[in-house]
């Protein structure tokens, strides 16, 4: 099974009042590219949650997003400072009656002043948070994983059925190419009729001619080499894993026998087989950008 780098990952659970919520998405890269968006407090979680994904990965630009939020305060306490409100309240009963304003202090303006409350929170369980934030990340880690999957089965699919149309135009050239010395020699042996008219043929001479031109236009390696490109290239599809570098340098070995098989033919046939092998192996290589 192979996967594709582009993916998308979501999971939230509460555990130990936070709500913890990771997200990961991924798009095609050259290799593994991590980014993050992780609240300031939780920042020396980074390292961890890049390790993690790392063990999952091996290519393409991630970024991983994490929030948390308190549902309950987590036992934070908040004290006021009652001499000091007593102090804005005679403050403002004083401007008040100086000034000849309306006394209407409420606890509403009490709480203007930040000064006045002092919330306390308890001391952070690392390992616990460590463990909770990792849990819920390995669950958005399978569901990312899930959709590189399915992705990478379409994909998988797509380039098989493109692997199994070039063999059989593989096959067409091969035919075509087996009358080509034949077809050739004749053409060559009529042409010296009209030329010589009654004058006698050199039969060596011919045969030299039809020899070169054999040598010159022969595809038989090209072709041979094309069936075991597709060969591999089916084996490592069926491997799995991280495997599109390795397709990437087949694709273009592919594309270099296609190009000679092209540059060789002089038959009007197997350029038209030639154009239509590298338009499929063109839309082979637009897939295995997207393989991981």
């Amino acid at each position: 099974m192979v996967f594709s780098m582009t993916g998308y990952g979501r999971a939230q659970q509460v555990l130990h009042g936070r709500d913890i919520t990771v997200e990961i998405k991924s798009v095609n890269a050259r290799y593994f590219e991590y980014s993050s968006r992780i609240p300031r407090a939780y920042a020396w979680l980074d390292d961890r949650l890049k390790k993690q994904l790392a063990g999952s990965i091996s290519r393409g630009k991630t970024e991983l997003a994490l929030t948390v939020a308190e549902v309950d305060g987590s036992g934070a306490q908040i004290r006021i400072n009652e001499d000091l409100a007593r102090q804005y309240l005679e403050a403002l009963r004083g401007m008040a009656q100086a000034l000849s304003l309306k006394d209407d202090v409420t606890v509403n303006t009490m709480t203007r002043f930040s000064d006045l409350f002092t919330v306390t929170k308890p001391e952070l369980d690392e390992e616990q948070i460590a463990a909770d934030v990792g849990a819920v990340a390995k669950d958005a880690i399978a569901a990312f994983l899930s959709m590189r999957s399915t992705e990478g089965e379409k994909l998988e699919e797509d380039v098989l059925s493109r692997l199994c149309s070039i063999e059989t135009m593989v096959g067409q050239v091969e035919q075509l190419a087996e009358g080509r010395v034949a077809n050739y020699t004749q053409r060559l042996y009529e042409k010296l009729q009209l030329l010589l008219e009654d004058r006698s043929i050199d039969e060596s001479r011919l045969l030299t001619e039809a020899a070169i031109f054999a040598d010159k236009t022969a595809v038989d390696e090209e072709t041979v080499r094309l069936r075991s490109h597709i060969k591999q290239y089916r084996e490592i599809l069926s491997s799995g894993g991280p495997v599109g570098r390795k397709l990437d340098f087949l694709t273009q070995e592919l594309n270099r026998e296609t190009n000679t098989i092209g540059s060789k033919t002089q038959d009007l046939a197997v350029t038209r087989l030639v154009v239509d092998m590298k338009a499929e192996i063109e839309k082979i290589r637009e897939q295995i950008q997207n393989i991981e």
